[in-house]
């Protein structure tokens, strides 16, 4: 058993008088700090995510995370409903992943894509509803059938064309073409280049368009 840690009293000296009660709020203050100091000695990989409860919108891409464009950005729509989906539209960022998102995400910039795919990884984020026309092609007709994917990097440095990249980019090409019955062939999946009236040249001479088309037909 612990000793009592006021001690025993001495037997010539009257009994020490009880200290008064700390006031509640004294008590309260000092529980806080206490639990303070227990979490902070939690290591931060098992403390709860604090997004675990965020409601996030559904994904019409299952493997996509959703990153949403600003609406100012895009066109509501009820596609294939109101406008019939035959082509699919490779572009490439001319950015890094994460600048692309914060364009999208950016009301005065009046610019977005359906998908963006991360070079890295392939990690694919969702930016605009398939059944909405996202701004993206630069021709009006062209963004009302078409669903636009932007893969991070730039024409001329071939070196973010990753196999990652083509692999999880081909996936979601093959997914948006069975979804709306769009042959996998080089009419119907185009690069930004072949926009009529586009000054554009993405996905640019380093693309391996060979390569990309029999991936989407194996996916």
């Amino acid at each position: 058993m612990d000793k009592d840690p006021a001690g025993p009293a001495e037997p010539d000296k009257p009994a020490r008088p009880t200290p008064p009660a700390r006031p509640a709020a004294s008590l309260l203050s000092r529980r806080r700090l206490l639990r303070g100091a227990a979490l902070a000695a939690i290591p931060y990989t098992l403390l709860p995510d604090p997004r675990a409860g965020a409601q996030t919108e559904p994904v019409d891409y299952p493997p996509a995370e959703w990153q949403p464009a600003s609406s100012s950005n895009y066109t509501s729509s009820d596609r294939p409903g109101s406008y019939a989906i035959d082509r699919v539209i490779i572009h490439v960022t001319q950015e890094t992943y994460a600048n692309t998102l914060a364009i999208f995400a950016n009301p005065a910039k009046k610019v977005s894509t359906h998908y963006l795919v991360r070079s890295a990884d392939g990690h694919v984020a969702q930016c605009v509803h398939e059944a909405d026309i996202a701004w993206h092609a630069g021709n009006w007709d062209y963004n009302t059938r078409s669903i636009g994917i932007e893969h991070e990097g730039w024409v001329d440095q071939p070196s973010y064309f990753t196999s990652a990249l083509y692999e999880q980019s081909a996936r979601l090409t093959a997914a948006v073409c069975d979804t709306y019955g769009i042959p996998k062939d080089r009419e119907h999946i185009i690069g930004h280049y072949q926009v009529p009236g586009t000054d554009h040249t993405d996905p640019g001479p380093y693309w391996d368009w060979v390569r990309y088309i029999r991936l989407v037909n194996f996916a």
